[in-house]
């Protein structure tokens, strides 16, 4: 009786490997109900989003600058404005009032866009490439031309209340009309490019941060010497140098306004001057930032 249990046992065990050998030989596609297939094909890749635009990368760039040196805002227009003021009050005991204390009174209000837009600027990008900081910017997803107007429109910003108290001030003490001050609101923004974009190219340009500075200091030297002296007081190959300076072309339009009658053409022509200067200097600092930024 237990060789019939046994028997029974063995053959209903071999019954069921039997079903599942056959079972598994069948094929899922018979199946009721089986699993579709997997598509041989994945589905193509996500599309990109369209690339940043430049105005609103500018104006993002220009808040994140001047959000960055607020701190330093008031020592940066008082050191500026003081050092501009001081050279006004020592040409007062130079020059009398006339077509010298015309260019005097320019020179020294420009000299404030020139200490900011040529030299600190020119020191700022060269820190920030020897410190590795381009790199973070060259992550964000903005175009370089974006950076490099951001900043030095950021910068260029710092200048507009103390130029705007040299050149009242200079007014004032050399007895000059205040009538045209307007012209300022073109001066600034078009000089401060052009220098802007002279101290951005220094500092991207140059190899080590002590030069970016020493680039930086020489440009503000020759603003200094070349925009606030008399140019009738120069000798010729001196005057030749001036002409190569941008900010030259701002004195010039500025002192042209304090006359009766002033040539307004000519006014703008200088403007035009720094304006073309300025597309090109900037320009250059972009291409030399998307160089620098790869490496």
């Amino acid at each position: 009786m237990r060789m019939g249990l046994r028997d029974g046992r063995g053959e209903r065990g071999r019954r069921r490997e039997g079903e599942q050998l056959v079972v598994s030989v069948v094929p899922a596609e018979v199946l009721p109900g089986s699993a579709g297939t997997v598509p041989e094909t994945a589905p193509g890749a996500a599309e990109l989003g369209p690339p940043a635009r430049l105005w609103p990368s500018l104006a993002a760039v220009y808040r994140a600058q001047l959000s960055r040196a607020r701190v330093a805002r008031i020592p940066l227009l008082f050191v500026a404005t003081f050092q501009s003021v001081g050279i006004a009050v020592m040409m007062r005991g130079v020059v009398d009032s006339g077509h010298e204390a015309q260019s005097v009174v320019a020179g020294s209000s420009v000299l404030v866009v020139a200490y900011v837009a040529l030299n600190l600027l020119s020191q700022y990008f060269g820190q920030l490439r020897a410190s590795g900081g381009l790199d973070h910017y060259a992550t964000l997803p903005v175009p370089p031309a974006a950076v490099v107007l951001g900043a030095a429109a950021a910068y260029a910003s710092f200048t507009v209340p103390g130029t705007l108290v040299t050149a009242v001030f200079g007014c004032v003490l050399f007895g000059l009309p205040l009538s045209n001050l307007w012209i300022l609101v073109a001066v600034i923004p078009l000089a401060g490019a052009a220098l802007a974009g002279l101290g951005a190219a220094c500092g991207l340009l140059a190899p080590r941060p002590e030069l970016a500075t020493l680039l930086g200091q020489l440009g503000m030297s020759a603003a200094l010497l070349l925009g606030v002296l008399p140019a009738d007081r120069m000798p010729e190959v001196v005057r030749l140098a001036r002409d190569l300076l941008p900010s030259t072309y701002g004195v010039e339009a500025y002192a042209r306004t304090f006359g009766a009658h002033p040539d307004w053409a000519v006014v703008f022509a200088d403007l035009g001057v720094c304006a073309g200067v300025g597309v090109v200097s900037l320009a250059v600092a972009t291409r030399a930032y998307r160089r620098a930024a790869v490496r």
